[in-house]
């Protein structure tokens, strides 16, 4: 699922994203309009560049995988691990990270959040089980790191975890949510319950109501994720806007520390439209337009009862709130 699943679902995602971008970039200039000056700075490294991460990133080999197989993900969504693992606090916590694989996060968390204990999920069909993946990288200092990442193999949306109840500080959720197929409201659920009373859930996931998308659907742009060979879980499924996601956690009984969009790579959308053209029906949300949504939740109280019935059909009315948003 996304993080959730395995590499090669999270690639082709972004490969296909890649080829569709690459397609229409011919078609329109660079707007003034800038994204970026709505989000967070970048969260970089004491004394570490950018453009030094990446170096680091792309030369990861996983069970012996060719060295470069990931240089495009990594090059493209580095901003995005960075801001994940900025975060984590720099003090002693339990965390569980759901999709470790291919374990970008997980390793600059080592790196840059040493005192965090990290779990890993992982999810690449079969039964539920312990699973190891042999990682070499070269690190900043350019020396070769090695790691045995020990993961459980599990659908958080599906089957219980196997963890007492307010075992984990944190839980990274990254990059899941838009893969799930049928209810993401169990697969929350399912990660509330290992989570402690006031620990943290960060979760990211692409923001459906982006500027490219708007920008997409204008220029008569379909925004959908094609069908998978890796099937239902290689997909965006269901993505969210920063009002749903807003609502569906609250729900949940989660309040909010931090909550932003971000741009994490090129902005392309005046690729599909003239963007100075659109801005001015855009002004009133234009902190809600970046690539992804990030927010750091607090694990606050209970959630509330029945699924939310702007996110649910077909079900039983008991079973639904009526609320729609």
């Amino acid at each position: 699922m996304g993080s959730g699943v395995q590499v090669s679902t999270k690639i082709s995602t972004y490969l296909r994203r890649k080829k569709r971008e690459i397609t229409l970039s011919k078609l329109g200039g660079q707007a003034n309009f800038n994204v970026r000056q709505f989000q967070p700075d970048l969260p970089l490294p004491k004394g570490i560049s950018k453009q030094a991460v990446i170096d680091s990133l792309v030369t990861i080999s996983i069970d012996g995988s060719a060295v470069g197989e990931l240089t495009a993900y990594a090059t493209e969504d580095c901003e995005r691990f960075l801001h994940t693992v900025n975060m984590l606090p720099d003090t002693p916590v339990r965390v569980l990270e759901i999709g470790g694989n291919p374990y970008f996060t997980t390793i600059l968390a080592r790196r840059l959040k040493p005192a965090a204990e990290f779990h890993l999920t992982n999810y690449f069909g079969g039964d539920i089980g312990p699973r190891q993946q042999n990682v070499e990288i070269m690190g900043f200092d350019g020396k070769t790191e090695r790691y045995d990442f020990d993961y459980l193999n599990i659908n958080v949306e599906t089957d219980s975890l196997p963890f007492e109840d307010g075992y984990f500080d944190i839980i990274i959720f990254c990059e899941v949510i838009e893969h799930l197929t049928n209810d993401p409201m169990a697969a929350l659920l399912n990660l509330k319950r290992v989570l402690k009373k006031d620990g943290f859930m960060i979760l990211s996931t692409p923001n459906v109501a982006r500027l490219e998308n708007v920008a997409r659907m204008i220029a008569g742009q379909n925004i959908y994720d094609p069908y998978s060979g890796y099937g239902p879980y290689g997909r965006h499924n269901r993505e969210y806007s920063r009002h749903e996601l807003y609502h569906l956690m609250q729900k949940l009984g989660f309040d909010v520390n931090e909550f932003f969009t971000v741009d994490v790579h090129e902005n392309r959308a005046s690729s599909y439209f003239d963007v100075e053209k659109i801005m001015p029906l855009l002004q009133f949300r234009e902190q809600d337009l970046g690539q992804y949504i990030f927010g750091k939740w607090r694990n606050s109280r209970d959630p509330e009862p029945l699924k939310p019935s702007w996110l649910y059909r077909s079900y039983p009315s008991d079973e639904l709130d009526g609320r729609h948003i």
